[in-house]
């Protein structure tokens, strides 16, 4: 079977994720560093084959302070574990708007675990130099313990400091490499 392999155009790409702070606000932090490349069909993106890796030291807050933590051996543990990972099993096509479901399994540490992702496709389009753009939106939530990402701290009204549940988006730009 043809296929057609993509790559980042990371200058139109970013990976976010957003986590409730002190149970009242959401703070919103991205990987400055990550790479995707997607090959799929030559006539359909369904099935599509898409692996990402993210380096965990380009982790940024737009704090300082928080981002050191976040490196730590309370959460991330960059200097042992200096990548996240996926790897999808299924891309599925949901309906005719562009919705599509993406299964795979996201390491984080050493831990691994299957996650299930939204995707809306954008649309694809010929950029002025001729090549074939496709751009995409994902979202999901994950439960950070589920990784070892375990820190926390109980708030004087019962509450904690950060919430379990993490947010991940996404907005991908892909350029066709044939």
């Amino acid at each position: 079977m043809s296929t057609t392999k993509w790559t980042l155009d990371p200058a139109h790409s970013e990976l976010q994720f957003k986590v409730k702070h002190m149970m009242v606000s959401n703070v919103t932090g991205d990987f400055q560093n990550f790479q995707v490349e997607v090959e799929t069909p030559v006539e359909s993106l369904e099935d599509a084959k898409i692996n990402f890796n993210a380096a965990v030291d380009s982790v940024s807050t737009g704090n300082a302070q928080r981002d050191g933590h976040l490196k730590s051996g309370d959460f991330f543990d960059s200097p042992k574990f200096p990548e996240l990972k996926f790897q999808s099993s299924s891309f599925k096509k949901l309906n005719e708007e562009g919705d599509y479901e993406l299964k795979g399994d996201l390491t984080i540490k050493d831990v691994t675990k299957p996650v299930t992702l939204k995707v809306n496709h954008g649309g694809t389009t010929k950029d002025p130099w001729g090549h074939i753009r496709a751009g995409f939106s994902l979202s999901g939530k994950i439960n950070r313990k589920d990784w070892g990402l375990n820190y926390n701290a109980i708030l004087e009204t019962g509450g904690v400091v950060v919430s379990d549940e993490v947010r991940i988006l996404a907005d991908l730009e892909m350029i066709s490499a044939n």
